[in-house]
């Protein structure tokens, strides 16, 4: 329990953030693009209460963590609603309004790695606040990658909807309603970890790259 206590501690603020940002950057590109369900319905909000799930960003994770050790966890938010055919183009707004919240994740990535290394460059050692950064990388590299996983209703799906011809795209799309369970079923089995963690480590060394002017006027 006390285990527990101090993850929660650690991830709690990093995942609202993660969350709470990537389910408001797909409200605003939405509306950016001429959609605005969202906004009509208090969607575009900082407000972390607007986009958690009770069941899907509390109820899952607590009962998987009990359930698998610690060794398998999976959550949800409160999904941004979209109306895609009130966008300006809707087969190319699609994209953006869809990478709109990986992106988020990609910004929030970076910004935790950068605080990390103000962190090291101001020679606090506190563990807590290191802890916590790099939770937040972490948290963001997994929920950017998980989301541009290729299939709908995944961002990722409907970036690749969005690419496709017409008729192809069209006929990608009838996979939708079966996107969860075929994901699900990618996790259990253990085969999502291949497209996970090459572009978490691909996401990462990028990160440090743009990193590296800013580690030099740390004086890291």
């Amino acid at each position: 329990m006390n285990e527990l206590i101090q993850t929660v501690l650690i991830y709690a603020l990093p995942v609202i953030f993660a969350i709470t940002l990537h389910e408001a950057a797909h409200g605003y590109a939405a509306k950016y693009f001429g959609d605005t369900t969202a906004f009509s319905q208090g969607r575009l909000s900082l407000n972390p209460l607007v986009h958690i799930d009770p069941i899907g960003t509390i109820l899952i994770p607590v009962v998987l963590y009990f359930a698998t050790g610690g060794s398998f966890l999976f959550g949800y938010a409160k999904p941004v609603p979209v109306n895609f055919s009130r966008l300006k183009n809707p087969k190319r707004d699609m994209a953006w309004v869809a990478l709109a919240g990986p992106a988020a994740n990609f910004a929030m990535a970076f910004a935790w790695m950068l605080f990390g290394a103000v962190l090291q460059a101001a020679d606090i050692d506190e563990a807590y606040f290191n802890s916590m950064a790099k939770a937040g990388l972490l948290t963001n590299l997994v929920m950017m990658a998980f989301n541009l996983f290729p299939v709908p209703p995944l961002d990722g799906g409907r970036i690749l909807v969005s690419l496709l011809p017409y008729k192809l795209a069209y006929k990608f799309a009838q996979i939708e309603p079966y996107g969860f369970f075929i994901v699900m079923g990618l996790v259990v089995l253990h085969v999502l970890q291949f497209w996970m963690l090459p572009v978490m480590v691909l996401t990462s060394s990028f990160l440090s790259i743009l990193l590296t002017p800013f580690s030099f006027l740390l004086g890291l």
